[in-house]
């Protein structure tokens, strides 16, 4: 019993381990056999060669071991015979199931190496196709930018009349034909295909060493788009105008059958968003392990930082053009301007800026923008005063200029040193000075008044700073910004960020235009001093003092310009003075007797003469003409005004306007100047139709032997004097002025009194012809 039970259990074991591998082969030839379905036929009829007898071996196994027995003996002895039969087919079978699978693993790898190969290769010719595309579609680009800046724009300034504003068109374009000359240029310098791995390497690194060139170009050409689109609108309002360009359009370029400029001019609006998707399909086909993949994926990531940064700087001028502007708005204008929400806003501006005032609210402060508002303030006056310096220095200068001293006739012949000053003047006033003046209108006045001009556009930009800064002060708090709010805000941060980054550049740019001009105003004046001593220097053995040591020299001219600066002060003083008096006329009787009673009654030193006349606008206001005295009441009137003064006329009170009133003073009022001025006493030989004059004056007496009269020719310059010829007799009633000025005369000619110079005056013998010497 023991004998025969022991069999029991190994038809399932024999079952079990004959069978496992028996279907996994067939498993697998199975999967084998499905996925070599495009071999040769004589591989599937092995295959299938191999797969029925696998499959008949299996059949046999399983007949054998699942058959029923009713003996156990039979049963054992069956098993034993069938272990013995099974073991030398199932090893062989085994060896052949592993050669198989060897043999198909290797086919496996060997068509997934060529698959790869080829997806490789696909790769590749995909990555170089991009690349060419990139390549061919710039030289299209350039050629297209080629033909409108320079057929389309020639012919176009050949229309008569040209359009208008055509320039502004084209503005830019040639700053972004050379950047992308440039970048093709590099490209084709070391001569390379683009299937050559060294090429996109060559790619890359010629696009990222232009890249700032790139961003400088199409950034400024894509803010003068809009300008460009708004000078096209203009021209298609003229009919006749717009199809001449477009027939002029047509006939540059046929081949792309272009209708309107704009064909053309947007171009490299497009060109510069089709770098990024350009490299980045060219970075698609690349494998990463190619050398200049690191190099192709910082290329494309610097393409697309080029875009966001120009469109971040065309937001940024949109933003300063709009709040830049200069508006010259009359009231009406601003009136009609003001609706309910601008008034709220202002409103809401200006208690804010109360509260900040009063302390009642914090003010939001930025350190970093104070520094740069308290810089660019003082450039402002730095730049202000300056240009006023130099507009008062060029108004002296044109003003000396004015003074054309050659073209009067000093009687100067004989003396060397006035005749070689006039002729230094002359040639300082007519080349020297003249081209000194142009430099510096050109080079220092006009390049202010435009640094000036550009002030503007900041001072707007930081004003509205302020503004937008006041109305985000107000919702900065708020958790939840509505739609409006959440525009104020940007607003204001997209103000400030922009002065942040230009401010800066315009303060440094301002500053160095300064210290330049001060650096150019220095030379012209370097300039100035060489050609005034190259023109001194022809005059040098003429001039007096030309033999001094220079530093003699030196203190002669210092000497020499301060006597006569001081000189000048004085006559100036003294013209000034005379100017300020009133003229001086005799008094008529009537005035006279008017003057006693109003001394008499006030004192003298309240005596008044009227500069000009005076009409009455208000009560108790008095009419006076010019010349008429009347004596001070009081300074003020009966409100206190101290513009009216209450005077007395001798006839009647009332009030003048204190502003028409001047004190007289009798014995201090002097005549007008005598027409010869006084010169030094080493001049007064060089005077003309004078001689020197005598201090005493001859008094006239009734001595019949002597007639005075008039010695020359004299022209009165008011009614306060008298017109005499030389020849006519004439009588003296005073030889001296009120002052006691002895170059004065009181004479009567004609029937008219007035004053005469005393050395026009001269005696002459009764009954005689000749003239005796001058009466001084």
């Amino acid at each position: 019993m023991e004998v025969s039970g022991r069999p029991n259990p190994s038809p399932f074991k024999l079952h079990k381990s004959a069978s496992t591998p028996l279907r996994y082969s067939g498993a697998v030839k199975k999967v084998v056999k499905k996925n070599q379905t495009k071999e040769s036929g004589n591989k599937k009829k092995d295959n299938q060669v191999e797969y029925d007898n696998a499959s008949s071996e299996e059949e046999t196994a399983e007949d054998l071991v699942l058959k029923p027995t009713t003996d156990s003996s039979e049963l054992a002895d069956a098993g034993a015979h069938q272990i013995r039969l099974r073991l030398p087919s199932e090893d062989s079978f085994s060896e052949e199931t592993l050669v198989s699978q060897e043999r198909l693993a290797e086919e496996a790898k060997k068509k997934s190496e060529e698959e790869e190969a080829a997806a490789k290769e696909r790769q590749a010719q995909r990555q170089v196709m991009a690349i060419e595309e990139l390549v061919q579609s710039e030289k299209s680009y350039l050629k297209m930018l080629q033909i409108c800046t320079v057929n389309i724009r020639n012919s176009l300034n050949n229309l008569q009349p040209p359009p208008p504003n055509l320039d502004s068109l084209f503005l830019y374009t040639e700053e972004v034909m050379n950047v992308s000359s440039r970048l093709l240029f590099k490209l084709e310098q070391k001569q390379l295909k683009p299937k050559n791995p060294e090429f996109l390497e060559n790619l890359c690194a010629s696009f990222l060493s232009l890249s700032s060139e790139i961003e400088a170009a199409y950034k400024e050409y894509l803010w003068n788009y809009n300008h460009i689109s708004l000078v096209e609108n203009d021209y298609k309002q003229n009919e006749t105008l717009w199809s001449d360009i477009i027939k002029v359009v047509k006939s540059a370029a046929p081949e792309v059958n272009a209708t309107s400029l704009s064909f053309f001019l947007v171009m490299p609006v497009q060109r510069i968003a089709r770098y990024p998707l350009l490299l980045q399909t060219i970075q698609k086909h690349t494998d990463p392990s190619h050398p200049a993949y690191a190099l192709l994926e910082q290329t494309a990531n610097t393409s697309i930082a080029l875009n966001c940064n120009i469109n971040e700087y065309k937001r940024f001028r949109e933003v300063a053009d709009k709040y830049k502007k200069t508006e010259n708005l009359t009231i009406m204008d601003k009136i009609n301007r003001l609706s309910t929400h601008s008034i709220a806003k202002k409103t809401a501006r200006f208690s804010q800026y109360i509260k900040h005032e009063t302390g009642m609210a914090p003010k939001l402060v930025d350190e970093e923008f104070d520094t740069l508002e308290g810089f660019f303030n003082i450039l402002e006056y730095g730049i202000l005063v300056l240009l006023e310096n130099v507009e008062t220095y060029l108004f002296h200068l044109q003003r000396f200029l004015e003074c054309k001293t050659e073209e009067f006739d000093f009687d100067m012949d004989g003396e060397k040193a006035p005749v070689c000053y006039k002729e230094i003047h002359t040639a300082l006033r007519q080349w020297i000075l003249p081209m000194f003046e142009k430099r510096m209108r050109t080079l220092i006045h006009k390049p202010l008044c435009e640094l000036r001009d550009l002030l503007v556009g900041p001072k707007n930009l930081i004003r509205k700073r302020l503004h937008k800064l006041l109305d985000y002060e107000v919702i900065e708090g708020k958790p939840k910004l509505s739609y409006e709010e959440q525009a104020v805000a940007n607003a204001y941060k997209t103000i400030n960020t922009l002065l942040l980054n230009e401010l800066p550049r315009f303060n440094g740019l301002a500053l160095q235009m300064i210290w330049r001009m001060l650096g150019t105003f220095s030379c012209l004046h370097r300039d100035l001093a060489a050609d005034m001593e190259q023109l001194f220097q022809g005059f040098a053995l003429q001039l007096p003092h030309s033999s001094y040591h220079p530093t003699e020299f030196q203190e002669w001219v210092e000497t020499a310009v301060l006597e006569g600066a001081r000189n000048l002060d004085i006559l100036c003083q003294s013209v000034q003075e005379t100017l300020n008096s009133p003229a001086v006329q005799p008094l008529s009787p009537s005035c006279q007797r008017r003057l006693q009673q109003l001394t008499d009654k006030h004192g003298s030193g309240k005596i008044f003469q009227v500069t000009n006349t005076v009409v009455g606008t208000r009560d108790f206001d008095l009419n006076l003409t010019k010349g008429d005295f009347v004596a001070l009441i009081s300074e003020f009137d009966t409100r206190g005004d101290k513009r009216r003064w209450l005077v007395d006329s001798g006839a009647k009170k009332g009030y003048v306007p204190s502003s028409k009133l001047i004190r007289y003073h009798q014995a201090a009022e002097d005549p007008p100047p005598s027409p010869f001025l006084p010169t030094p006493g080493n001049m007064m030989a060089f005077r003309r139709h004078s001689c020197i004059p005598d201090p005493q004056v001859v008094h006239v007496t009734s001595q019949p032997l002597f007639q005075v009269v008039a010695a020359y020719d004299f022209m009165a310059r008011g009614s306060h004097e008298v017109s005499v010829r030389a020849g006519e007799p004439v009588r003296v009633l005073e030889s001296q002025d009120k002052r006691g000025n002895s170059e004065w005369s009181l004479v009567e000619a004609r029937g008219q009194r007035g004053y005469v110079p005393s050395n026009y005056l001269t005696r002459m013998p009764v009954g005689t012809g000749s003239l005796a010497p001058p009466l001084y």
